[in-house]
């Protein structure tokens, strides 16, 4: 094979493989506020960069004033998270954030208030497969609140 034909079929192959490469998306960046002691916030880390989330952690000692500024003071639960723009309160899983952030509705974020077992975060072997029917809110940038997902 000569080299004008091998430099062609190279360039082809690379402007074949430039468009996936170029498709290719850093993952999606989450901040969330914990304190330090709460396993179920652990693992509901784990559970975001298990589903390709890039999360960075900070450890408070209170996490109140980070949910009142996020406008989720209403919606408490033991961590808030920070998503493009929106607050994520509590245990909300992966599948709904990815939603909130194709859909990209006016509010202020989602949450999962409380800490209803089974949600992620609060489904590990120490709840014993116990389930709590709950819902998870898109919550609006005024306070009100309507069912996102509801989960049964």
């Amino acid at each position: 094979m000569n080299v004008s034909r091998l430099t062609r079929r190279l360039a082809i192959a690379a402007a074949l493989c430039v468009p996936a490469l170029a498709s290719a998306e850093a993952p999606t960046k989450v901040e969330v506020w914990k304190t330090p002691t709460c396993g179920c916030c652990e693992d509901w880390v784990k559970h975001m960069r298990d589903n390709g989330f890039a999360v960075t952690t900070h450890d408070v000692q209170d996490t109140g004033p980070i949910r009142r500024n996020a406008g989720m003071a209403d919606y408490g639960s033991c961590h808030t998270a920070a998503v493009e723009g929106y607050a994520i309160e509590g245990h909300v899983p992966a599948s709904d954030v990815r939603r909130l952030l194709l859909e990209k509705p006016d509010a202020a974020g989602l949450a999962a208030p409380g800490m209803p077992l089974g949600s992620p975060g609060m489904d590990g072997p120490e709840y014993g497969g116990r389930k709590t029917p709950h819902d998870v809110v898109l919550v609006d940038k005024q306070g009100g609140a309507k069912v996102f997902q509801a989960y049964r």
